[in-house]
């Protein structure tokens, strides 16, 4: 809960991460080399994915009760299908997204698991929604969200297909590194009586800051030029 909360304030205070941009050494850097480079693309993709906090929130919400590594393999699976096959088809046919509101979709999605983990949609609608195909969707808005970040680094169309390859195994790596720690994380916390007493309200700080999310990339595309 503390993370979560201490996160939502670092959103706030960080003008990078209410623009969400590309860095601009790394932008520089990408702009300026043409043919494959596998591991300078790798190395991005890995750093994208570990400093992404929608995605890494979007992650704990998904496996938060998953208590089984096989039904966590299953979910992070199709998330990863979905993210890697909108990320490729994104960037190779320049589908372009307006990065705010894809982010904004993104912020909701992490809404969405929070209501999903407490829920909520079962006491309001008396449905409980396909978690696995939930997943999957919003895997395949995640992809679109990384597409676009991809795009803003204007990268040469000379080794794209390889290049767009090494960076979306980059971002496997990054996944499987945090998640690794969420999973050292929770699975420590599960072992202490505080769990059942805070799982709720870990969930609902998890849906304020998807919502803190949505409102940081919805006022940066009403006031963006």
């Amino acid at each position: 809960m503390a993370a979560l909360l201490l996160l939502a304030l670092l959103l706030f205070a960080s003008t990078d991460a209410f623009a969400h941009a590309v860095t601009q050494g790394d932008k520089g850097y990408i702009q300026e080399i043409s043919g494959v480079h596998l591991v300078p693309f790798g190395y991005l993709g890995a750093k994208h994915m570990a400093t992404g906090y929608d995605h890494i929130l979007f992650l704990f919400g998904v496996i938060f009760f998953l208590y089984k590594l096989k039904d966590i393999a299953v979910y992070v699976s199709l998330f990863a299908i979905g993210h890697s096959a909108t990320m490729v088809l994104g960037v190779y046919y320049n589908i372009g997204i307006n990065s705010y509101l894809i982010d904004a979709v993104i912020g909701f999605s992490v809404v969405y698991k929070a209501l999903d983990n407490l829920g909520a949609f079962q006491r309001w609608f008396g449905v409980q929604p396909n978690t696995k195909l939930a997943t999957l969707i919003f895997g395949l808005i995640h992809g679109f969200g990384l597409a676009t970040k991809i795009q803003e680094y204007e990268i040469s169309r000379d080794g794209l297909v390889a290049n767009l390859l090494a960076f979306n195994v980059g971002v496997e790596i990054g996944q499987l590194l945090a998640l690794s720690v969420i999973l050292i994380g929770i699975n420590f916390w599960r072992r202490t009586a505080g769990f059942v007493r805070y799982a709720y309200s870990a969930n609902v700080v998890m849906m304020s800051a998807g919502f803190v999310l949505v409102g940081m990339q919805l006022t940066g595309y009403l006031v963006s030029p």
